[in-house]
């Protein structure tokens, strides 16, 4: 699944790795691989076409 931080447009598409008790792993282009709390943050689905 491909996500967008949207407090960190600077970082780039994403790439879900992991989704563990509302730890989500993803791996952003831009900015590599980040731990997010799904509870503080929410992430922006992508979906291309």
């Amino acid at each position: 699944m491909l996500v967008k931080h949207p407090e960190k447009p600077e970082w780039g598409l994403g790439q879900v790795q992991s989704n563990i008790e509302g730890k989500v792993t993803v791996n952003f282009r831009e900015e590599g691989k980040v731990v997010i709390d799904a509870t503080v943050v929410d992430l922006e689905m992508v979906f291309t076409g």
